[in-house]
């Protein structure tokens, strides 16, 4: 939160500028001009989409914390894109990818799981007092609310914070932590998807399953593809916010069902009722994806789910404060110490199993992101491969609050 007011607070302008930024970015980055050719060579479209909107943040002329537009873009754009992104999907394609996504995914896990007490250990070898204080100031009760948003997410953030009952501060200095680590992080992610046969090179892997599914959506696509009328598109945007719709209308109903029946099940997040609107609309996709309606590919459905995914990216990144590091310097070098472990443990087992780089980094965002990244940076990768993203997002929110109560335990243990 910044500590005057913004200089822009009407969201209508905000987004209009966050509009602006984007139009900007993909017009230059189309461009034929030997200096943008060269820039996009080495910095992909999609990182600054997500960059630019920060540094807005960072400066004080927006603010991400004050804003809805994240709010409108997770909860209607993001349902309504994953739907969109997964009609054309062959699931029958997806499937040939196989285990090692689970696997890459399931070592995202132990790599956070692992980090946290390891980063906390390390950092109390060199300086005892950065990982230091008692009770509710006592900092590992605040790394536990880091450790269930980047098993899970938002919710088994809340369920971290509920259980081991950080201070107020403590948890707020925990938020910028956890928002800008895992947002650098993802920067990096989004840097190396422009790179992934280079890093695959180096692993030894094989993407050609990864590359099929990418042929066999655009051959597809080509073979479909016509120039939409007005009512193409009113009808694609109808399809993806009634998927929206349904997702919101089962959240409503099935989260506070679970929350009132069956509270054992809230230790899985399965109260959360944005778990149940992005696990939803991605369902009515998968659903669709067997029907007719899947010919709206053909009229660009997927195109229009883009959209909807880097304005997404863009109010993502307005929520990212990077001067916010200098605020407990000492904090973020034990959380940046605790994503290097992570990454760590994912390349290492990447290369052991020859796994491409598309799993690393999708496996990886799934725990760290959660839905609302995770499909993000599997589409940088292709649009065709989002549901990927979102498959194993859904593992994250089941796998989070235990996982982070695990971690949470192991922190308390080596905590000086």
């Amino acid at each position: 939160m910044h500590e005057s007011a913004p200089l822009i607070t009407n969201d209508a302008i905000v987004f209009g500028l966050l509009m602006t930024i984007l139009m900007v970015i993909f017009k230059t980055s189309s461009s034929t001009k030997t200096v943008f050719v060269k820039f996009y060579k080495y910095v992909p479209a999609l990182l600054l989409c997500y960059f630019i909107p920060s540094i807005f943040n960072s400066m004080g002329i927006i603010d991400g914390e004050q804003s809805n537009l994240y709010f409108v873009a997770s909860r209607y754009l993001l349902p309504a894109s994953l739907a969109l992104l997964t009609l054309s999907v062959d699931m029958k394609e997806i499937k040939k990818l196989g285990f090692k996504a689970i696997i890459m995914f399931l070592a995202g896990t132990v790599g956070i799981i692992i980090g946290g007490p390891l980063a906390i250990l390390l950092t109390s070898i060199i300086a005892p007092d950065v990982v230091g204080g008692v009770g509710p100031d006592a900092v590992w009760r605040g790394m536990t609310t880091i450790a269930g948003s980047w098993i899970g997410g938002g919710a088994n953030q809340a369920a971290m914070y509920e259980m081991f009952k950080p201070s107020n501060d403590l948890y707020s200095t925990s938020i910028a932590v956890d928002v800008i680590v895992a947002n650098i992080w993802m920067a990096f992610l989004l840097f190396g998807a422009a790179r992934s046969a280079k890093v695959d090179k180096f692993f030894n892997a094989d993407a050609s399953a990864i590359e099929h599914v990418k042929e066999r959506v655009e051959a597809y696509r080509a073979g479909i593809a016509k120039i939409p009328n007005l009512t193409d598109v009113i009808t694609v945007l109808t399809v993806g916010f009634i998927a929206a719709a349904i997702g919101h209308a089962v959240a409503g109903m099935v989260a506070p069902f679970i929350e009132t029946n069956y509270p054992f099940l809230n230790d899985y997040s399965l109260n959360s009722t944005f778990f149940w609107i992005v696990i939803t609309a991605t369902i009515v996709g998968l659903i669709l994806s067997f029907t007719k309606a899947k010919e709206l590919e053909g009229v660009g459905a997927s195109r229009m789910g883009s959209v909807m995914i880097y304005i997404l990216v863009a109010t993502i990144g307005m929520k990212m404060n990077v001067l916010a590091i200098f605020d407990n310097p000492g904090f973020f070098l034990v959380g940046g110490l605790w994503m290097v472990i992570h990454v760590t443990v994912l390349l290492v087992v990447a290369k052991v199993i020859k796994a491409p780089f598309f799993f690393v980094a999708v496996g990886s965002q799934a725990n760290v992101g959660g839905a609302a990244s995770a499909p993000v940076v599997a589409a940088a990768f292709h649009p065709s491969l989002a549901p990927v993203g979102v498959l194993l997002a859904v593992m994250g929110y089941t796998l989070g609050t235990a996982g982070a109560y695990f971690c949470g335990l192991l922190m308390q243990m080596v905590a000086p």
